[in-house]
């Protein structure tokens, strides 16, 4: 029994041993584990499967107001001047900021949110998110994000790159973010060099949009105290106001994509046109008091909306014939005119002489036109066609009619608006003269011509002399269905 007791002594000696050797060994492998985790990266952020951010430069809305947004902080001087121009002009702007400029000057942002304006993400440090990883951009709008609501307690919306671009893996990861939307510009607006006043004028009226999102760098731009005052002016001239990005998103529609609208296919390219037939209407025939006044072409926000407004003013419904170039730059606007209770009608792509171009080209010129508008509108337009100058021949005429228009509507009134030597007493005069039952008066949507001062005086002297005024479809069609 001692024996054993002796050898049970050492046998469990020698397992004390061998186990404390396990656990030694155990103890050191763990802490070597934890060693080589603190040295290794941390896990890289997974790419966000869900539904990407939005992508926003323009907000598809007939209202007539748009955004003014700025990048950057500026300094406590530049900034300053800023907040009172715009007060000046009753302006409430977006500012997107580089969370680290917030972090730095807070008490600058903080003014932004006392004068009434909005502050939104500009990532950390304003860069070209581009440029960067997936991860690095999760980032940069992350840190961007958690500053500004540290530092002013405002919890952005939307990120902005610094030059207002954006790729697939900025929305995924503004989206990652909770970010609403990503935002673009329709007009980003830099210094001026030797521009003239008028230059000046012409250019920032040329972007003066429904929808429209305008774009200033303070810390680039140098001549804010110049543009200001020249975006409230021509913002003014087309009856428009500027409202902070959120309202106006908020005001957005949403926009069916070209092949969900029915009619978006009425007008297809047909090169067997030899016995096509379209019917050609320069004047009606009739007995009764009505006179069409259609409009051509295309213009500014400030032209068109100032003739909408003239239209509305005496109760006029008119056919407008758009040049479809201009509708997919300003989609709004052509939008705009369909809802004031107008015709919208096709007047080509480009407006070439159609008797100077091949069938197969002024085919596509009016397919590409009628997508263009039917987008534009979210509905298929008025199937009426207007040649440029209304120069049409017998084989232009069916080259047309094959398309899927099949009424060409031309004009008997001539007033060459579009000419700026014409005064408005010559506007007015020439259509007076000329007009007779009937009639289809041809006027312009141009800018910088006579017409809006002229139409006013053109609609009260028509009216005196008995007129109705109507719409192409009330002229052409209904003066058919009463013979």
């Amino acid at each position: 029994m001692t024996f054993w007791k002796g050898q049970r002594k050492s046998l469990w000696g020698k397992m004390l041993g061998v186990t404390g050797a396990l656990a030694l060994l155990l103890s050191s492998s763990v802490m070597e584990a934890t060693a080589y985790a603190d040295t290794q990266p941390a896990p890289s952020v997974v790419r966000y499967t869900g539904e990407p951010s939005k992508a926003v430069s323009m907000v598809y809305t007939t209202k007539p107001e748009l955004a003014l947004t700025f990048n950057g902080l500026g300094d406590e001087k530049k900034l300053t001047q800023l907040l009172n121009d715009l007060d000046t002009y009753n302006i409430k702007a977006t500012f997107f900021l580089p969370g680290a400029q917030v972090a730095k000057q807070p008490q600058l942002a903080k003014q932004i949110l006392v004068r009434g304006h909005e502050i939104e993400n500009n990532a950390v440090h304003g860069h070209d998110l581009a440029k960067l990883s997936y991860e690095q951009i999760y980032q940069q709008i992350k840190e961007s994000k958690e500053l500004i609501l540290k530092h002013t307690g405002v919890t952005p919306k939307y990120t902005r790159t610094w030059l207002g671009t954006y790729t697939d893996d900025i929305r995924l990861a503004a989206a990652h973010n909770g970010q609403e939307a990503v935002i673009g510009y329709s007009l980003f607006l830099h210094n001026w060099h030797d521009e003239t006043e008028e230059q000046k004028n012409k250019y920032v009226r040329k972007y003066m949009n429904r929808g429209g999102i305008i774009a200033l760098d303070i810390d680039e731009n140098i001549h804010l105290s110049v543009s200001i005052p020249l975006i409230a002016k021509a913002a003014a001239e087309a009856g428009y106001q500027f409202v902070p990005l959120q309202t106006l998103l908020a005001h957005g529609q949403e926009k069916l994509p070209l092949e969900k609208i029915e009619g978006y296919d009425a007008a297809k390219i047909n090169p067997d046109y030899s016995s096509a037939s379209a019917k050609v209407v320069k004047r009606v025939e009739t007995d009764e008091k009505k006179v069409a006044i259609t409009i051509d072409d295309w213009g500014s926000d400030a032209t068109v909306t100032n003739i909408l407004n003239i239209l509305e003013k005496y109760q006029v419904k008119s056919t407008f014939f758009l040049r479809a170039d201009g509708t997919a730059k300003n989609p709004n606007l052509a939008r705009a005119i369909l809802e004031a209770g107008h015709e919208v009608a096709n007047h080509t792509y480009s407006h070439p002489n159609n008797t100077h171009i091949t069938p197969e080209q002024l085919q596509q010129e009016i397919v590409k036109a009628h997508q263009v508008i039917t987008e534009a509108i979210q509905q298929k337009p008025t199937m009426y066609f207007r040649p440029p100058a209304g120069a049409v021949n017998d084989e232009v005429v069916k080259v047309i009619a094959a398309t899927g228009y099949e009424t060409v509507a031309l004009f008997d009134v001539i007033p060459s608006d579009h000419d700026k030597s014409k005064s408005a007493d010559d506007i007015v005069n020439a259509v007076l003269e000329k007009t007779k039952n009937g009639s289809i008066v041809l006027l312009h949507m141009l800018d910088d011509i006579q017409t809006v001062k002229a139409l006013p005086r053109i609609i009260e002297g028509l009216q005196a002399k008995g007129y109705s005024l109507v719409t192409m479809t009330d002229l052409v069609e209904k003066s058919e269905q009463g013979k």
